[in-house]
């Protein structure tokens, strides 16, 4: 894949997302078949859980993965924790098979299926598909959304929507939360913002709700994977968003001396960021 902004690498970049697409649609029929017939229940040794779900949808990304791109490496949520790390270079792929697992856990249909690519530090392409909710978006050099039930064939890029987020209202900002993880900090910051209306949400679909213009930020400052962010950033910068860390520096990926982890970030629409003031909790 070109590194350009020629309008042939601008289209191998929207491909390429697609071809994520394709294999998170794969994964995402199998978790819906798993959330409709219950599944068993682990926890891992950070007090995170792990479903049947989850397990059976890493196989099968970094099966399709390894078969499309059979010298990247690939970087997924249950491998790492498995203790399994791949040496990685300046290219490689970042797996969330099932994120939203707690809202998967509580019948709730507010969880995705997330694979992305990273190339020097940022994603350049990903997917994001909610199963049970029949949608699908993606981010290369543009960002698109389209319906797809599980089991669907996915369309053509010029069948899918293209979205953009929204110019902001000064004094009218949508906020979203999460529903699982909000801490003091993330209250702090949106309480010296003018936020009236506050969503509580899962999963990456926040990233996706941004990228729709639906919202206008969505803050969050306890400690993340790179996992957990890298196809809601494909898809959001690809919008014409951005995600930045509490200094305001667009996100960077490849942390493998940290354990892939971000110490908090702040989604953007058409919003300009506003720095974390002096004295917050952090």
């Amino acid at each position: 894949m070109g590194e350009t902004d020629g309008t042939e690498s601008r289209r191998a970049r929207d491909e390429l997302a697609r071809d994520l697409a394709c294999v998170a649609v794969t994964a995402g029929s199998t978790v819906a078949a798993v959330f409709a017939a219950g599944c068993a229940l682990t926890w891992k040794g950070d007090g995170s859980p792990v479903t049947d779900a989850d397990l059976a949808a890493e196989r099968i990304i970094c099966d399709r993965l390894s078969e499309r791109f059979p010298e990247m490496p690939i970087v997924s949520e249950e491998r790492i924790a498995a203790g399994d790390a791949p040496v990685i270079g300046s290219r490689f792929a970042l797996v969330d098979p099932l994120d939203g697992t707690r809202e998967f856990i509580a019948g709730r249909k507010e969880f995705t299926v997330n694979v992305a690519i990273v190339v020097r530090g940022r994603p350049v392409a990903g997917a994001i598909y909610a199963p049970m909710l029949e949608r699908l978006w993606i981010g290369g050099a543009s960002a698109y959304t389209c319906t797809v039930a599980p089991g669907a064939g996915l369309p053509d890029l010029a069948a899918m929507r293209r979205i953009k987020v929204r110019l902001p209202s000064p004094d009218h900002l949508a906020a979203l939360v999460s529903r699982s993880h909000i801490d003091p900090h993330t209250e702090t910051y949106l309480g010296r913002l003018p936020v009236s209306e506050r969503r509580p949400m899962g999963s990456s679909l926040k990233f996706c709700v941004i990228a729709e213009g639906q919202a206008d930020l969505y803050p969050r400052f306890g400690a993340t994977r790179e996992w957990d962010t890298a196809a809601g950033c494909a898809v959001l910068t690809a919008a014409g968003g951005s995600i930045v860390d509490p200094e305001g520096r667009p996100l960077r990926y490849g942390g493998v001396q940290s354990g892939f982890r971000h110490d908090g970030f702040v989604a953007l629409g058409g919003l300009r960021f506003v720095p974390v003031a002096e004295g917050d909790p952090r």
